[in-house]
């Protein structure tokens, strides 16, 4: 048992070690490769400067146990109420049950309070059925399902051509309006030459 209190505070520079380290205890993610320090010290920077991202660490006798990136966003593109979005909690394996992802989540209510967002969403791989208890027992119902591919993957699922309604801002680009129009106009040309 773990007698030491959780520390909540914002990532900085000089965690991203640790933080790779937090990342890399998810295991066999098929979604997320290895992160690269450049990229992941260009990341922390990006999230800094931004009002409405945080990335929050837990610690547990200065040793980081635990994160959260959080984004503010509208609840949806016709809403104007924000929520906080819950991107990645993630606790390392032999700190669970230990009060640090509770901690974690304690930070996101305070910020989204502080936010004045009226909502928090969080997602939470559908194979951990602790994640997923965990979430369900802090109120968090679900509501979706949240899937993930690379882009390569995708490209091989779909068509190489886009269809012509998805090249908007296209010269071929045309509403159905437009194309009825232009089918009327062509009946009623024909109908005067004969």
């Amino acid at each position: 048992m773990f007698r030491s209190p959780v520390h909540i505070r914002d990532a900085a520079p000089e965690d991203v070690d640790d933080l790779i380290e937090v990342w890399a205890s998810r295991g066999s993610d098929r979604v997320f490769a290895q992160p690269i320090r450049q990229d992941a010290m260009a990341s922390l920077a990006g999230i800094a400067a931004d009002a409405d991202q945080r990335l929050m660490v837990a610690s547990i006798d200065e040793r980081i146990v635990g994160a959260v990136h959080l984004l503010r966003a509208p609840l949806s593109p016709i809403h104007s109420e924000s929520a906080v979005y819950v991107l990645h909690l993630q606790v390392v394996d032999a700190f669970r049950r230990h009060g640090v992802g509770r901690s974690l989540m304690e930070a996101v209510v305070s910020w989204a309070e502080e936010k004045a967002s009226t909502h928090v969403v969080a997602a939470a791989s559908a194979s951990s059925r602790d994640a997923n208890r965990f979430m369900a027992r802090l109120g968090l119902g679900q509501f979706a399902v949240v899937r993930g591919a690379t882009v390569a993957a995708m490209r091989a699922k779909l068509p190489l051509e886009p269809p012509a309604v998805a090249r908007v801002g296209t010269r071929n680009h045309r509403t159905v309006g437009q194309v009825l129009v232009q089918r009327r106009s062509l009946r009623r040309s024909q109908g005067r030459v004969t």
